[in-house]
């Protein structure tokens, strides 16, 4: 009740979020980071572990009970309640950010509508950098993109120093991501990293093509970062990497916008797509077919489902563009560079 009577009201989110919540999650993450697993996945397992019991009990509860009707309310009202106390939580520790000022907000840039020409140029500048980047960076006997992935996550901490002088309102310490132990099931959902606002730590699936591991890391720490949108954590996860200092982050951020913007222009001009793919080398062309193959092979009904109720989430707490923001992102990156 009170989320939903507060979030209406933009000057009293900001203090919740930016004054309260925010802080308060920074306190979680350092305490977090003293251990070295992610507490997030443990208190997921926990979870499906009480889940079980719990409905084990249950049942046994309602075998056992000679007043069946009423055993089975008290049931389904503590289900109810259980349910509403995590709802309720994530609500005000995570919801609420998406109803206050965001990044655009505090930075005055916006996704404006992109003009075909520039769409084609910024693809371009995107796909040359990234010819450039792949010059830097090493490889194993098949060609592809490797890395320690370990060393990765430890550079994580310091890939948002480049960004504090144009945005001031970024600059927080960071917690280094985590890997997830379990990470074939995140990428049967189809997840490469996600922020769990319980403990203020970002996690990042360790089993997906390392080619793209350190934005990923740097996407979740914008979140860490209080920010909601899937288009404006991408775009920064971007221009923080293309900006670094590490030839691993460098790689990645060209990689990530130039498959963003190659997919958008691919939409509108399938030829033009055409023509920057073949201006690529062999080796990133190699990398982003081994990049699909991967994920080709979870798609299914348990990735389906769980991006359909992601893609619910996120609209539930006001963003019309759901999962489809990942793709907006195009827009910014587009009024940005061109």
């Amino acid at each position: 009740m009170l989320f939903y009577l507060i979030r209406g009201n933009r000057a009293a989110v900001n203090f919740w979020v930016y004054s309260v919540t925010l802080p308060f999650e920074q306190f979680l993450g350092r305490a977090c980071a003293a251990l070295p697993f992610s507490v997030a996945e443990l208190l997921y397992v926990l979870a499906a572990v009480t889940a079980v019991v719990l409905l084990v009990l249950m049942v046994r509860y309602l075998i056992k009970s000679r007043q069946k009707g009423r055993a089975a309310y008290r049931c389904a009202l503590f289900v109810l309640d259980l349910f509403l106390t995590v709802c309720a939580a994530f609500s005000l520790l995570w919801g609420a950010n998406y109803y206050a000022d965001d990044f655009c907000d505090r930075s005055g840039l916006s996704p404006e509508p992109v003009a075909y020409e520039d769409l084609v140029r910024v693809t371009q500048y995107f796909a040359d950098h990234l010819a450039e980047a792949s010059m830097h960076i090493a490889r194993d006997e098949n060609g592809l993109f490797t890395a320690d992935r370990q060393e990765i996550l430890n550079y994580a901490d310091t890939v948002y120093d480049c960004l504090y002088d144009e945005f001031p309102f970024l600059d927080m310490p960071d917690q280094k991501p985590k890997g997830i132990f379990f990470s074939k099931i995140m990428s049967a959902m189809n997840f490469t990293g996600f922020y769990f606002p319980f403990t203020g730590e970002s996690n990042v699936n360790m089993d997906s093509p390392a080619m793209l591991l350190a934005s990923t890391c740097a996407h979740e720490l914008s979140h860490q970062r209080g920010i909601s949108s899937e288009q404006q954590s991408n775009f920064l996860a971007v221009l923080a990497c293309t900006r670094c200092d590490d030839a691993n982050y460098n790689y990645a951020g060209w990689m990530l916008g130039y498959i963003h913007l190659g997919n958008a222009l691919y939409r509108v001009d399938p030829d033009a797509w055409q023509q920057i793919r073949d201006s690529l080398p062999d080796e990133i062309v190699l990398d982003l077919r081994y990049n699909s193959a991967y994920w080709a092979q979870y798609k299914g009904l348990t990735a389906t489902v769980t991006q359909s109720l992601n893609d619910k989430m996120i609209k539930s707490y006001g963003d019309e563009l759901g999962t489809q923001s990942y793709g907006a992102v195009v827009d910014l990156l587009v009024n940005y560079y061109a």
